[in-house]
C-alpha cells in the first residue's frame, strides 16, 4: 500500500509542539511534504531559530511516521524557522516582529552586558537583531561592541525622507546615542530631550527586516519608559537583576511598571545576573557573594519564568571592555550560559505570541 500525504500529516498531527501545547500541523508548523516510494520528507517550521527543541522534535516527527505509517520509512526532516509575531498593521517599524525592553530598576546591574550579549547570542543562532541604546545619559554599546569611533551614515530615501543607517557589527544593527556625541562628553539633558532622541531612534532608523529589536533600557523608571510605551507596541518586557536585596527591590519596582493596567505589556522573565563568582583558576568553585536564588524567588513571586543565571565572571567585563562581547570568546565558560539565555528568550516570545493578545500603544495620562 503506498505512502499519502494524509497518512503524514495524520502521523505528524501527533506531535505536540512542547511550548505551544499544540500540534504542529494545527500550528501550520508542516511543510513541503515529498513522498517517494519510502523515502518521506518534509520542512519543520519552528517559531524561532533560537528553538532550544529541535532535536526533541525532530526526534519526535520520525517517531510518529515509523510507528503510524510505515516503520521501514526513510523520513528526512528539514528543520527552519519563521519568527513569530503579534504585531499586525505596523505602522511604525513595519518591518520589525518583535520588539524587546530590556530594563532594570537600578543601574550597576550588568543589564547592558547582558542585552549586548543576548543580541549577539540571536543573532548567532540565524536571527535578524537590532538593538537601540536607550540609555541616553550613559550609553554603552558602542564601547560594548568595540565601535565608539562608528558614525552612521545618512540617506536620503526615495521619497525625500533622511533616515540614519545604524552601524553593524556581529551580526546586530545598532543605534546609540554615543554615535553621535564625543565619548569624552556629558550628555546633560531633560527628559523631553531624552524622549526626542529615542523617538528618533525608532522612526529615523533604517531597521530593515528584523526577528527581534532590543532595547536597552535605562535603569529605573522615568520619561524613556513611558515614551516607549507610548510610541511602539512593545512584544514583551525583560528584567535583569543581581540577587542582591536591593536590586530584587528595585527589579520588582520595574516589573510592576510594566504590568500596570495602562501599560500592560507582557513580562517574559527575570534574568538573574552575577549569580555567584567563578574565579579563572577555580571554573568549578561558586561563591554566592550577592545572596542566592534572589531572581529564582522573585520570578516565582511574580509568576514568570526565570530565563537565566549568569555568573560574575572576569571574562565577561574584559570582552566587554575590549568591544567583543563574551558569548563570541567560544572557549569561554560563559559562551554557552548567553546561548541558552538567548533560546530562553526566544522562547518566551514564541510562547507569548502564541497565547497573549497584541500588545497595544498606551496613552499614558500625565
Amino acid at each position: 500500500m503506498s505512502i499519502t500525504k494524509e497518512a503524514v500529516l495524520k502521523a505528524l498531527s501527533y506531535v505536540e509542539e512542547p511550548d505551544l501545547g499544540k500540534d504542529l500541523v494545527t500550528l501550520n508548523m508542516i511543510e513541503d511534504v515529498q513522498i517517494d516510494g519510502q523515502n518521506i520528507s518534509f520542512t519543520v517550521v519552528l517559531t524561532t531559530p533560537a528553538c532550544p527543541l529541535k532535536e526533541l522534535i525532530h526526534n519526535a516527527c520520525v517517531r510518529a511516521i515509523h510507528t503510524m505509517v510505515d516503520k521501514d520509512a526513510q523520513v528526512t526532516v528539514n528543520m527552519t524557522s519563521r519568527v513569530t509575531t503579534m504585531r499586525q498593521n505596523r505602522d511604525v517599524l513595519r518591518g520589525v516582529k518583535n520588539i524587546i525592553a530590556v530594563a532594570s530598576g537600578k543601574g550597576g546591574v550588568g543589564k547592558s552586558t547582558v542585552t549586548a550579549n543576548l543580541a549577539v547570542a540571536l543573532a548567532r543562532s540565524g536571527a535578524k537583531v537590532g538593538l537601540i541604546d536607550a540609555d541616553i545619559s550613559g550609553p554603552s554599546m558602542p564601547v560594548m561592541f568595540g565601535v565608539e569611533d562608528s558614525r552612521p551614515h545618512v540617506f536620503q530615501t526615495e521619497d525625500g525622507r533622511n533616515l540614519i543607517e545604524p552601524i553593524e557589527r556581529f551580526g546586530v544593527k545598532i543605534m546609540s546615542i554615543g554615535f553621535l556625541a564625543p565619548a569624552e562628553s556629558a550628555i546633560v539633558w531633560r527628559g523631553p530631550m531624552a524622549s526626542s532622541a529615542l523617538k528618533q531612534f525608532i522612526t529615523e532608523v533604517d531597521w530593515g527586516e528584523l526577528d527581534y529589536l532590543l532595547l536597552d533600557m535605562p535603569p529605573g523608571t522615568s520619561d524613556i519608559h513611558l515614551t516607549l510605551v507610548q510610541t511602539l507596541p512593545v512584544t514583551g518586557a525583560v528584567i535583569v537583576t543581581t540577587p542582591q536585596k536591593v536590586a530584587l527591590a528595585d527589579a520588582q519596582k520595574g516589573l510592576q511598571m510594566f504590568r500596570q493596567p495602562q501599560i500592560n505589556v507582557p513580562v517574559l522573565g527575570i534574568i538573574e545576573n552575577m549569580a555567584w563568582f567563578t574565579p579563572q583558576e577555580l571554573p568549578d568553585n561558586k561563591y554566592y557573594i550577592f545572596g542566592q536564588g534572589g531572581g529564582a524567588a522573585l520570578a516565582q513571586k511574580h509568576e514568570v519564568p526565570l530565563l537565566g543565571e549568569i555568573p560574575l565572571v572576569q571574562g565577561i567585563r574584559e570582552n566587554g571592555d575590549q568591544g567583543i562581547p563574551a558569548v563570541l570568546q567560544t572557549t569561554s565558560p560563559v559562551a554557552p550560559i548567553f546561548e541558552q539565555l538567548a533560546e530562553s528568550v526566544a522562547r518566551a516570545v514564541s510562547i507569548r505570541n502564541n497565547v497573549a493578545p497584541r500588545t497595544q500603544v498606551v496613552d499614558v495620562k500625565s
